[in-house]
């Protein structure tokens, strides 16, 4: 049974399995953020900088199966005056090896419940064109706002465009 959990600082074991879910995702093609091949210590520095962020302004869940993180994702509330209503969702990743398991499902439930709870009424994401994310997020009844051609480069190094994503919590 895979378990969600808000993750307020890292035992090193943690960090060495956040790594490899980062390297894993990035090096089997998910797009957010990095080119392939990612290197190991840019992974590492990646979730250095996430973990000593922790906090209002950043809030992280892991995925565990049999004990193993097997997926992440993040919750970026806005700590401006006339957006406390608001936050962006970020950096959902799921292992290749379990993918296709519900994992990024329970991740989506779980953040949407704690920015309900806290007063987020508004997330909004920003995911690649045509990604499997795209799916995940339309199946949970996010609502797309458009697209910016040429955005980010893919895993691969080629521009894509990315579309933007919204999910209205009041209602």
């Amino acid at each position: 049974m895979t378990s969600i959990r808000r993750l307020e600082q890292a035992t090193p074991a943690e960090r060495q399995a956040l790594t490899e879910l980062i390297l894993a995702t990035v090096n089997g093609g998910a797009s957010i953020g990095f080119l392939a091949p990612l290197a190991p210590e840019v992974a590492e520095a990646y979730w250095q900088g996430v973990l000593v962020s922790l906090g209002p302004g950043l809030v992280l869940w892991v995925a565990e199966h049999d004990g193993r993180i097997v997926g992440s994702v993040q919750l970026a509330p806005s700590l401006r005056q006339n957006g406390l209503h608001r936050a962006d969702l970020m950096k959902l990743m799921v292992h290749p090896s379990a993918r296709g398991q519900g994992v990024s499902s329970r991740l989506l439930r779980e953040v949407e419940r704690f920015a309900r709870g806290v007063g987020r009424t508004l997330l909004v994401l920003d995911s690649e064109l045509g990604s499997t994310a795209e799916s995940v997020y339309q199946h949970h009844q996010w609502q797309r706002v458009g697209e910016i051609p040429g955005y980010a480069k893919d895993t691969g190094g080629v521009l894509r465009s990315t579309v933007v994503y919204y999910k209205n919590l009041s209602s």
